[in-house]
């Protein structure tokens, strides 16, 4: 009876109660439990893990899939590309929009029920998407599906920080960060073979049963998280937050079409700022607010979502401006230019995990200071790009992206979470994709309206210069305020 009991309990391990073998050897299990830091079940929180983060790249891939193909969407539907853009600028706004009250949500009523049902919705708007009859319909979906995938995010960062503790937190975030970053990107990387292979529409009919599996996992596997109890939803919270979000992104992205002196680029501005302003006057006097304030005070939270927001203005900025420097400046076609653009994901991929080992070592500062110098670096080495420029430098100028974000994205994320309470942390991991998000928008948006004004409309190499300058100050920013945080106190 005694030798049943010890072969059926030791799926959670405690490494201060279990010494060495008699040859001196520590057993892997427990090697893999201090590499882990965590005392739950092995295995069973990562693969809890796995089934987040695919469920998160699942709804992220698809949101920026269809960028090359908007010519022949808009053939179809007999509409415009400046019409069918909007499949993919509503769905980036929605999924970071969106966002915090869905953290919320999960941390007020449990994150598997909000997952859950916000990858249902996704599936069901992914099927609905794949048999559009028009171009206002297909926007519609694509922007419903993204809005109720956006509970992804909120949620699975939710569950990292739950099953990992503060110290230990880096490593599971550096692929949380590749997801949630990384997927937008391989969408566009994608979208072109895949588009010409099967069709813009099985793309999202595959999709849809990959949510549904997706849920039924979920369901089965997904641990409950605790609810708050006698606590309210800030309704009107969410309400002027989301709406002064959407109408600043939007004025933003459209300012430069329309025109920044137009009178609905202003009005939306203007309404905007309104609404913000109406969101901190909310927050200040609800009991239950949905951003607490005090994090603006608060040294590693302020700071670690400035800087990864200030660094993801470089980032994707960059990123939309690479193609366009291969294309009109070095004449790639098409599939080199996909070919070459992969190395800044790759890189990610590779040294984002890698990074956090370091991490747990240095610290997150340290980390954090590295990255941002890392991208400051890429922007720089973009602006020596050329007509005679060689392929080794493009390659150079990605992978710096790349590994600048894998390097400081985990460690400032890392920050947040360990600055926050447990009841907390959806709302956290919400208000940095929110961010992040922002600072995409505005990267992509200034850098282009830079672009087009210093070359009168060309594309220069000049002009190209002068945005990816740009890029490299805000990104020597972010470098300043990643050296503003305090890293984790860890224990040897």
């Amino acid at each position: 009876m005694g030798e049943e009991a010890r072969e059926t309990t030791p799926r959670t391990l405690n490494v201060d109660s279990v010494g060495v073998d008699e040859l001196g050897v520590v057993p892997w299990p427990i090697l893999l439990r201090r590499w882990i830091g965590q005392r739950v079940p092995i295995g069973r929180h990562w693969a809890v893990l796995i089934v987040v983060l695919s469920a998160l790249f699942t709804v992220g891939f698809t949101i920026t899939i269809l960028v090359v193909s908007l010519g022949d969407i808009a053939d179809e539907f007999h509409s415009s590309v400046s019409v069918i853009a909007w499949s993919i600028t509503g769905p980036m706004l929605a999924f970071g929009v969106v966002g915090p009250a869905y953290g919320k949500a999960g941390d007020l009523w449990g994150h598997k029920r909000i997952f859950v049902y916000g990858l249902l919705g996704a599936g069901i708007f992914a099927a609905l998407t794949a048999v559009a009859w028009d171009a206002p319909s297909m926007i519609a979906f694509r922007i419903l599906s993204a809005s109720a995938g956006a509970a992804t995010g909120p949620a699975t960062m939710a569950y990292i920080n739950r099953l990992f503790p503060p110290d230990q937190r880096v490593r599971p975030l550096s692929y949380w960060s590749f997801v949630n970053a990384g997927a937008p990107v391989l969408g566009v990387v994608a979208g072109a073979p895949l588009v010409d292979a099967f069709g813009w529409r099985i793309i999202f009919a595959f999709q849809a049963p990959l949510c549904i599996i997706g849920v039924i996992v979920a369901v089965w596997l997904l641990p409950d998280t605790e609810r708050k109890k006698d606590v309210h939803f800030d309704v009107a919270g969410s309400i002027t937050l989301g709406a002064g979000a959407s109408m600043m992104l939007a004025g933003v992205n459209q300012g430069p079409k329309w025109g920044w002196d137009s009178p609905y680029t202003i009005g939306l501005l203007v309404a905007a700022t309104c609404s913000l302003v109406l969101f901190i006057r909310i927050e200040q006097r609800v009991s239950d607010p949905l951003l607490p304030l005090h994090w603006l005070k608060t040294r590693n939270v302020a700071f670690p979502v400035m800087s990864q927001t200030l660094a993801n203005f470089a980032y994707m900025g960059g990123f939309l401006l690479a193609p366009q420097v291969l294309q009109e400046v070095l004449r790639y076609d098409h599939s080199k230019i996909s070919f070459v653009v992969i190395a800044r994901p790759l890189t990610f991929a590779i040294v984002a995990p890698l990074a956090s080992l370091i991490t747990i070592r240095v610290g997150e500062r340290a980390m954090g200071m590295a990255g941002g110098l890392c991208v400051v670096a890429s922007m720089l080495s973009f602006g020596f790009v050329g007509p005679g420029t060689g392929l080794m430098l493009m390659l150079f100028a990605l992978g710096l992206s790349g590994a600048g974000i894998g390097m400081a994205s985990p460690a400032m994320t890392s920050l947040v979470a360990n600055a926050v309470s447990t009841n907390d942390l959806g709302v956290a991991g919400a208000m940095q994709q929110l961010m992040t998000q922002m600072g995409a928008v505005f990267g992509s948006v200034v850098m282009t309206t830079v672009q087009q004004g210093v070359g009168g409309g060309d594309p220069t190499p000049a002009s190209y210069r002068a945005a990816f300058h740009v890029a490299a100050g805000v990104a020597c920013v972010a470098v300043f305020t990643a050296s503003r945080v305090r890293s984790t106190p860890r224990t040897n």
